[in-house]
């Protein structure tokens, strides 16, 4: 029965063993982490630089498309100028074809303006939009509705879709 009894008991041998396995086994098991945590690391990074691929890309055409905008925003006044000066009632022959000459120049800088994708915002007879126009006076008048735009002040421009000066208007209150 002794014998048995000492079969059955493992030897310093078999001990080792066992502990060397169960090291490789902790081992591969950390090793398996890390190879993990790399991974899903490197999916993060991947990711990362997709977004910010996508963001340069969005970004180098939103300035593609609204290069122009600050010449414009520069020429508006001058527009301004050009429409007050073309409201003068010519009284002598030399007037009159001076406002002419002015009516051609203006027509070719407007063409030149909405070639560049330069709107002018719709406003009287339209309903006030504050993205689009601002309200400086209120005022009571008949046959317009509530919220409704009465006169136009100033006018307002779009470049694209991009509102570059709203409208100043009257709003019917």
């Amino acid at each position: 029965m002794e014998e048995e009894a000492i079969e059955q008991e493992p030897n310093a041998e078999e001990i080792s063993e066992e502990a060397e396995q169960t090291e490789e086994l902790s081992t591969e098991e950390s090793h398996q982490a890390e190879v993990t945590e790399l991974n899903n690391r490197l999916l993060r990074v991947q990711a990362d630089y997709d977004n910010f691929r996508r963001r340069s890309r969005e970004e180098k055409e939103s300035a593609a498309k609204y290069r122009s905008q600050t010449v414009i925003e520069a020429l508006l006044p001058v527009i301004d100028n050009f429409e007050r000066a073309l409201l003068v009632k010519p009284e002598t022959e030399e007037a009159k074809a001076l406002l002419q000459g002015m009516e051609m120049v203006y027509r070719q800088f407007q063409e030149a303006l909405k070639s560049e994708g330069v709107e002018v915002i719709e406003t009287v007879g339209q309903t006030f939009d504050p993205h689009l126009h601002q309200a400086v006076m209120q005022v009571e008048e008949e046959g317009f509705e509530s919220n409704q735009i009465v006169e136009e002040l100033q006018k307002g421009y779009k470049l694209k879709d991009r509102v570059v000066r709203p409208s100043m208007v009257k709003v019917n209150a």
